[in-house]
């Protein structure tokens, strides 16, 4: 990430607008995941909460490749503004800092990687949140957990209607792709069981399609790729009709109703992550985009791995009244969400 003056004014306008990081002041939070696109669009947050604000906030960053952290996070200072922690998905936590609360974001999070790597995928989400509780069981400084789940643990049903988070309908569990509703599913309910037996607290987020200029090098989500082929100057490629109904959202009003359910939320409960101004089909987002970068829309049939990766829901389009009922409002429609993203990656080297 450049952090040019263009993305630091979108940090500053989402920052301005949350009186969350305020409820951090003095606390010490860990993110897991930090690098990924979610990860590090929290951590901005954060870090910039702390700097403007002087929160006395101490954030630990909890990552496989320290070298990728610093560089990702080079506008900000290791040791002042914050640490970095060796973490690896699904193992033991290792750190003498203790943190007040634990945001896990790690874990495969894209089509391809579900694809290939399927045993990964559903492990990494059962052990990883496993790790999380029971390092917050063996120390109970730590007062919550934040457990950064999935759309996809609804399953497909037919029709349009908005998921609710009580709304849950038919996942293949003999299909290798639900690895990652499946393993997210138990990640879910080993945080409930943790809760009854150790009395761990957490809480749960559902995102819905999340886009934005935070997006990873190895990211193959749709989205992703057409921004990525407009960037280039590309047209964009659809590698289908594009009928699914999602939830698209943009990644730092992600990123803000993460900061909103740690706080405000029920312990023990989920909350979906949806902008209303952002429920759409794939076709409708990449003609929005096309819109934007003046770029048309092109078509080709996908290859046999590229579509084991696609989401088996047909729509997948989430309620956000409960995500709202926690005074959380989305910033950014699908138009704004889209302008800022290519205006960031386009804002050019570092300033």
């Amino acid at each position: 990430m450049n952090y040019t003056d263009r993305y630091l004014r979108t940090l500053e306008n989402v920052c301005g607008k949350m009186t969350e990081p305020e409820m951090f002041r003095g606390e010490i939070c860990m993110i897991t995941g930090a690098t990924g696109m979610i990860g590090s669009a929290v951590a901005d947050l954060l870090l910039w909460s702390n700097r403007e604000n002087r929160l006395g906030l101490k954030v630990l960053l909890a990552v496989r490749d320290k070298e990728k952290a610093r560089r990702r996070f080079r506008f900000f200072r290791e040791g002042q503004d914050y640490e970095l922690i060796g973490y690896q998905n699904g193992k033991e936590v290792s750190t003498k800092i203790c943190p007040d609360t634990i945001i896990h974001c790690a874990g495969n999070a894209h089509p391809n990687a579900y694809a290939r790597e399927p045993v990964e995928t559903l492990l990494g989400n059962v052990a990883g949140m496993y790790g999380i509780l029971d390092f917050a069981r063996k120390n109970p400084k730590v007062g919550r957990v934040l457990y950064v789940s999935s759309s996809e643990v609804y399953g497909d049903r037919p029709g349009n209607e908005l998921y609710k988070e009580e709304d849950y309908s038919f996942v293949d569990i003999l299909n290798p792709r639900a690895c990652c509703p499946s393993g997210k599913r138990a990640a879910e309910t080993l945080c409930s069981c943790y809760e009854k037996e150790y009395g761990v607290h957490s809480v749960i987020v559902r995102p819905g399609h999340i886009y934005g200029p935070t997006m990873t090098a190895t990211d193959s989500r749709a989205a992703t790729q057409f921004i990525r082929n407009v960037l280039r100057g590309e047209p964009i490629l659809m590698k289908s009709a594009g009928l699914q109904r999602r939830s698209y959202c943009y990644v730092f009003d992600c990123a803000s109703a993460i900061l909103t359910v740690l706080k405000k939320g029920a312990d023990a409960k989920a909350y979906n992550i949806s902008n209303p101004q952002g429920i759409v089909t794939i076709r409708e987002f990449a003609e929005v985009l096309s819109h934007a970068a003046g770029l048309p829309l092109t078509y080709e049939k996908p290859d046999d791995q590229e579509a084991s990766g696609y989401n088996l829901m047909t729509s997948s389009a989430l309620d956000s009244r409960k995500l709202e009922s926690l005074g959380w409002k989305g910033l950014y429609d699908t138009e704004a969400g889209i302008r800022d993203t290519l205006e960031i990656m386009e804002s050019g080297v570092e300033e």
